[in-house]
């Protein structure tokens, strides 16, 4: 009675197994078994209402049916009805204590939705029944990697994989767990082998982009293009072509993919971040003008279209001016539009002007930190004490613990201009014997190197390699951004979440260079090693540092000699006040003033030695008298670097810092530090008091 319809649906025949069902519950409308025949016929031929219906009447017909409630879980898990699913697979377990494919999805489910706890209980079920099932096995590696413990996962699934090579689920489960590994090209095999045996777009899209995590944005593209032949397409799918596209250097073809997005989808950022940058790299000025004008037409309010519009306009530029002004016609009083004018009038030198938006929009928004700091900067120049007074309101206001510290940091800059010298040392020292614990350690000195090994000859036809450094203070941020600026080699990633892994980056190698632990043409080759995966191809490279010491010459002058060092340099008091105004690019910490003067002071006693003794070719960029005029800044770093550098363009390198000589305000304050730091400080060149 049964035959026709199994065997119809063993052929996969879906109309046929449906045909054969419906005529069995014709004939035995009470018989459970041909209601789940009939249910599995209709799931088949894609009626998954019908299928539902279908086995709801065999569960009514027979509710002990543990089989039967599974397989109505299975169709509530194919409509995403989480929840119902799980009280068929409760019924079935309650019905059949020993249902190992309940306690599989069940815990398939609390792994989806982050109830480890329970996924493990059900996971210790389930293994008691069939241990070495790979679904399991599957299951116990995803919840290792769930928990953050990739190395497990790995060890769990590879081992798995090995005993069932032909287990998709595991392979699944293993290509994930290579990923959170970052192992990408195993990732991509294990995925691969998924892809050739179970053709699907989900698959194609999940080995492109683990092609392109390995670096490789232009085959990334041509995996997913298929997807688009087969009837894939979607703006989703577009745009992330367009993305791997500019990536892999290809801009025209991504500027027509993603604007056919954006024509779409109008308010998408994504798309709007990546076609104003595909535009920019094409040179396609106009065309961006023109569609962005189109869009805004239509989309007066959309504050992504704005921003990307006045991309395309010189910066503070007349018709700068007129796209914001058009920009807070369609949106009064929004305060991005408002940001956007008050920054162009600054940016001009209408500090009036622009000191009045941002009054204007701390009425609007009470608590905009960036308005709020401008009106503070405005009371600075204009009234000191109207400024304390208004940074401790802020204070008095703010709750978040972060916006206090920093208000109490703007707090120490108001009692500066206001006189309160002893006030600004004060706020400044606590704040940063505060966060102590919070900040990297100074970087270790040596207390006296070996001798040092004879300088080698420089090669031929070397490439131009340069170390930069500056100690905290030193402005050296300001020599960064202009050698950027200039499109110079500069690499500012030790500085970044994803430094390079070479000694230079370690704490530890002074120490073992100097009692011979460390091999420096090892130092030197670990750190050429890491150039291809820094985005160095021709050796051409300044690698700004995160400390110097002096010990570094015992690689670079035998094996690094075509090497230049540049110091980015100002008188070592000014340089102490401003690091404890404003911080420094690495947020090195300060248990005291004191403390922080006596490293500078062993710092900069191995900068004078290097210099007295002409131990390497060096540059001190003195920057006292030019910290603020960025074509002086460009022109001594032209003169180093014999080629000429443009100035970068004004308000780049950031807010103004005190003048040179302002360290004189603290005498009093500083005493103890500056006492340690005057040597030093005579012995570079300037003056003692």
């Amino acid at each position: 009675m049964y035959e026709p319809t199994i065997d119809a649906l063993r052929r996969g025949a879906a109309a046929e197994a449906v045909t054969a069902a419906r005529e069995v519950v014709e004939a035995q409308p009470q018989d459970p078994v041909a209601q789940r025949l009939l249910s599995a016929a209709l799931r088949m031929s894609g009626d998954r209402a019908g299928a539902l219906a279908a086995i709801d009447r065999a569960i009514e017909l027979l509710p002990e049916d543990a089989q039967a409630h599974m397989e109505r879980a299975g169709l509530l898990l194919d409509e995403r009805a989480l929840d119902e699913a799980q009280v068929s697979l409760a019924q079935a377990v309650g019905l059949d204590p020993n249902k190992f494919p309940a306690y599989v999805m069940q815990a398939q489910l609390a792994v989806g939705r982050g109830d480890l706890d329970q996924a493990e209980s059900l996971i210790k079920t389930a293994a008691r029944i069939a241990p070495e099932d790979p679904q399991v096995l599957a299951l116990e590696g995803t919840l290792a990697l769930r928990r953050g413990n990739p190395d497990r996962a790995l060890s769990i699934l590879s081992q798995a994989s090995q005993r069932h090579p032909d287990e998709a689920i595991l392979r699944h489960a293993l290509g994930f767990a290579y990923a959170a590994k970052g192992h990408y090209a195993f990732a991509e095999q294990a995925f691969r082998g998924l892809l050739e045996r179970y053709p699907s777009n989900p698959l194609r899209a999940m080995v492109a982009d683990l092609v392109r995590r390995q670096g490789r944005p232009g085959e990334a593209v041509d995996e997913l293009l298929p997807i688009l032949d087969q009837g894939g397409d979607s703006p989703a799918l577009r745009r992330l072509i367009g993305e791997m596209e500019l990536e892999a250097g290809r801009p025209d073809s991504a500027v027509v993919r993603l604007k056919s997005v954006l024509v779409e989808q109008p308010r998408d950022r994504r798309t709007v971040v990546a076609l104003t940058e595909a535009w920019r790299r094409c040179d396609q000025a106009d065309d961006a003008r023109a569609t962005l004008e189109m869009l805004l037409a239509g989309n007066p309010d959309a504050a992504d279209l704005w921003y990307a519009r006045l991309m395309f306009e010189p910066f503070a530029s007349d018709n700068a001016r007129e796209v914001v002004e058009r920009w807070l016609a369609a949106m009064p009083d929004f305060v991005p539009a408002l940001e956007a004018r008050a920054t162009i009038h600054q940016q001009v030198g209408e500090t009036e002007q622009a000191d009045a938006i941002a009054r204007r929009i701390t009425e609007i928004n009470p608590g905009h930190a960036g308005a709020e700091l401008r009106v503070v900067d405005n009371l600075m120049r204009s009234d000191p004490d109207a400024a304390v007074a208004q940074v401790e309101s802020l204070l008095a206001r703010a709750k978040d613990e972060n916006v206090k510290r920093m208000l109490r940091q703007l707090l120490g800059r108001t009692f500066d201009a206001a006189g309160q010298y002893d006030a600004a040392t004060a706020t400044w020292a606590e704040l940063h014997a505060e966060v102590v614990s919070q900040r990297l350690p100074l970087p270790p000195l040596n207390d006296g190197l070996p001798e040092l090994p004879a300088m080698a000859p420089v090669p031929e036809q070397a490439p131009g390699v340069a170390f930069l450094w500056g100690l905290p203070g030193s402005l050296v941020e300001r020599v960064a951004l202009t050698l950027d600026n200039a499109r110079l080699p500069l690499l500012a990633d030790r500085f970044g979440s994803k430094p390079p892994r070479d000694p230079m980056q370690r704490y530890g190698t002074v120490a073992a260079l100097t009692d011979g632990s460390l091999d420096p043409s090892f130092l030197i080759n670990q750190w050429r090693a890491t150039h291809a995966t820094r985005g160095v191809s021709d050796g051409r490279i300044i690698d700004w540092l995160l400390w110097w010491d002096n010990a570094l010459l015992l690689a670079l002058r035998p094996h690094l000699p075509e090497a230049r060092l540049i110091f980015a340099l100002r008188d070592p008091r000014d340089m102490l006040v401003d690091w404890l105004a404003f911080g420094a690019p690495m947020p090195f910490a300060i248990e005291s003033p004191e403390a922080a003067a006596e490293w500078m002071a062993r710092t900069l006693g191995q900068i004078a030695d290097l210099r007295d003794g002409g131990l390497f070719p060096h540059s001190l960029i003195r920057l006292d008298d030019i910290a603020h005029d960025n074509a002086a800044i460009a022109q001594s770093l032209s003169d180093v670097l014999g080629v000429s550098l443009p100035a970068l363009p004004a308000g780049a390198q950031g807010p103004d810092r005190y003048p040179a000589g302002h360290w004189r305000h603290y005498v009093g304050a500083l005493a103890p530090a500056f006492a340690a730091l005057a040597p030093v400080a005579e012995r570079l060149g300037y003056p003692a008091r």
